[in-house]
């Protein structure tokens, strides 16, 4: 059976899944418009609206709505109703639609820590400097409430990664001590709402990032595809606890149109593997074997390990080329 027939929905993250720094990945677009089921897009970047998103997909050539979108800084403006009041002062650190967004929601907006504010939401702007870091935490030691749209360390852009809103975030936490709320992703909340908003009863979430598309698919109890075309590399796979563990690996989006026999871990492209002692021997394969095939091969011994392995030893010519490759 194929991977898309099992599924009613594909709920797929953006930021190192569709694109890289803006830019399309290869294939992406067009197994996107071909794929023949519900899309929904999930993202932890809270720097557009769902509308600018939705726009962004279409001039890539992907025909999306903002229906379609769930970004963080909904979440997050949905978390935090359940103890925040309407018309609660919120001083914002995040683009002018996340703060537009917060405004259409009932809350009064605010610059300043000195306008008292009830809670502290933030989200990832290039902007986002010292004087609104500081901002945050002269009204976080005020006793506001404080809620993040997410806690991503990193973000792909095309020189590499940048660093993200979590870090951003661990400033304030670091000076202050406070606790932050997230809503975004691994919290299972955007996936539910996403899947709610298109009818899904089975959808399957794609990302590439295991703390947070593949945790938090986990969280909300669905299957999940794994794309080593962001942030997430064999090593991270090998090593990955229990509740990071992806249904399927795949090298591209374009994977999800095989079989998905050929996507589970397990035995294939002609390797073999086995434990020895706290290492794994890696042996054998066929001439035209991928190194992804090497990988699933590995990751179905390696997860019955009680612990990560210490070596992978490629044993054969094909495997030894496949790991290098790894790197």
């Amino acid at each position: 059976m194929g991977v898309l027939e099992a599924y009613d929905s594909l709920l797929l993250d953006l930021d190192g899944t569709v694109w890289n720094g803006g830019e399309p990945i290869e294939g992406a677009v067009d197994f996107i418009n071909s794929c023949g089921i519900a899309r929904g897009y999930v993202t932890n970047n809270a720097s557009r609206s769902a509308g600018a998103v939705a726009d962004k997909l279409n001039r890539a050539g992907i025909t999306a709505q903002p229906a379609e979108v769930t970004t963080s800084a909904q979440a997050i403006i949905d978390k935090a109703r359940e103890v925040l009041r309407g018309g609660s002062r919120v001083l914002v650190l995040g683009s002018e639609s996340f703060r537009g967004l917060v405004e259409d929601s009932g809350y009064d907006v605010v610059d300043s820590a000195a306008d008292k504010p009830a809670a502290v939401f933030q989200g990832f702007d290039p902007s986002v400097g010292w004087p609104e870091l500081s901002e945050a935490a002269y009204a976080v030691r005020a006793g506001a409430k404080y809620f993040a749209s997410n806690l991503d360390a990193s973000l792909p852009t095309d020189r590499g990664f940048a660093v993200g809103n979590g870090a951003l975030v661990a400033a304030v936490v670091h000076s202050t001590g406070a606790k932050v709320v997230s809503a975004g992703k691994p919290e299972p909340d955007m996936f539910l709402s996403a899947a709610d908003s298109l009818g899904s009863a089975r959808p399957l979430t794609v990302g590439d990032r295991l703390d947070t598309d593949i945790q938090g698919g986990q969280a909300a109890a669905m299957d999940s595809a794994v794309v080593l075309t962001g942030v997430t590399g064999p090593m991270q796979l090998i090593e990955a606890p229990v509740h990071q563990r992806p249904t399927y690996i795949c090298s591209t989006l374009r994977d999800l149109a095989e079989n998905r026999e050929l996507l589970l871990p397990g035995a294939q492209g002609g390797f073999t593997a086995r434990v020895d002692g706290a290492d794994v021997l890696l042996d054998n394969g066929d001439h035209h074997a991928t190194p992804v095939q090497a990988l699933r091969t590995v990751l179905e011994v390696v997860w019955a390990m009680p612990e990560p392995p210490r070596y992978i030893h490629p044993r054969s010519e094909i495997a030894e080329h496949a790991v290098e490759e790894w790197w």
